[in-house]
């Protein structure tokens, strides 16, 4: 059952994006050629830049060469973005078989492959996880009503705050800074929902703060904030200090004035979301799949959605990246004049 969910998401995602045909159809069914990019909720980001990311390396049967103006990603390769409960579910998606490749946050990419951080020190570490490339920044959001007498981290105690998903990244990166702060979960009120539910809730009075940890603008936000007066609360000075010398996956972040409506300069924590696959994953391919992404005719794709698909850029695909490199993408790496040091 779950590889037909997984199926469905699939197809209705490449319809989302026009990339269905009868021939790629017939291909996916016939010749296993469709790769599933795990990302995130419908209402986040990793969604839509999956959909960019998918678009760019996809080249259906029958599709017009790339030298024509046509699909310039690996040759009779379809990909779909899935959605997903976020980075945690992605990771393991890919370790269990259920996912070709997905987005996820960096922090999560390292302790799953470590098998270090409260989500994953129990289990064995998903040591098959392999890197192609980072992608863009994402931005720590903890959203508050703009009355809601909310200042600092610390004042969350007692409330009512949502951690997004259980198996996602924001969770994994909320209750990091919740620690710096002198807090666990269980001294709030927490609840686990998705962004868009977690919109919901505030706008209507039953939340009073969510955590997102995404690339802005983060599409629920910004609806959320055309609806009612929000706030963003910083993460800065000392304690933002103490975190990013804890964790050197992490580093100084602003989400830019006017970002949210009525919402000015915010001073938070920044992370890498990065791609990844299993280390099992065709060398062949995903060399192919890594040169279709920085395929220069690709920028169109790339920029022609979601903001943050803007900021895909080669220059920084190797930053922060703390797990090993799939020997597909270090080969074209390596081709291209670029190095991995790594970051610990």
């Amino acid at each position: 059952m779950r590889g037909l969910h997984y199926f469905k998401t699939f197809f209705f995602a490449l319809v989302a994006m026009g990339a269905v045909t009868s021939a790629s159809l017939h291909a996916l069914a016939q010749n296993d050629t469709g790769i599933r990019i795990g990302t995130g909720s419908i209402g986040g980001t990793y969604f839509p830049v999956g959909g960019l990311i998918a678009n760019a390396i996809s080249n259906p049967p029958g599709s017009l060469d790339c030298d024509l103006g046509g699909s310039c990603g690996v040759p009779g390769l379809i990909a779909g973005a899935v959605t997903s409960d976020g980075s945690v579910a992605n990771v393991i998606g890919i370790s269990d078989g259920s996912l070709d490749m997905a987005l996820t946050q960096a922090d999560v990419a390292y302790f799953a492959y470590f098998g270090k951080g409260g989500v994953f020190a129990k289990d064995e570490p998903l040591d098959s996880l392999r890197a192609i490339a980072n992608l863009f920044t994402e931005s720590v959001h903890v959203v508050i009503r703009r009355d809601s007498g909310i200042v600092t981290v610390a004042d969350l105690k007692g409330k009512r705050v949502s951690l997004d998903r259980k198996e996602s990244g924001t969770r994994v990166l909320a209750e990091i800074v919740l620690k710096a702060y002198g807090l666990k979960p269980k001294d709030l009120k927490a609840s686990y929902e998705r962004v868009g539910t977690s919109a919901g809730m505030l706008a209507e009075g039953t939340l009073d703060a969510f955590f997102i940890v995404s690339g802005d603008p983060v599409e629920a936000l910004a609806h959320l904030a055309d609806e009612i007066d929000i706030d963003l609360v910083l993460i800065a000075g000392p304690v933002a200090e103490e975190i990013r010398e804890a964790h050197p996956f992490l580093y100084s972040d602003i989400i830019p004035a006017g970002t949210y409506r009525g919402v000015g300069n915010i001073e938070t924590l920044g992370i890498g979301a990065q791609l990844v696959v299993a280390e099992t994953a065709d060398e062949e391919l995903i060399y192919g799949i890594t040169q279709a992404l920085w395929n220069p005719n690709n920028r169109k794709v790339l920029d022609s959605g979601h903001p943050n698909g803007k900021r895909i850029q080669l220059e920084t695909a190797l930053d922060g990246i703390a797990i090993p490199l799939h020997p597909g993408a270090a080969r074209f790496y390596e081709e291209s004049g670029m190095t991995h040091a790594g970051v610990f």
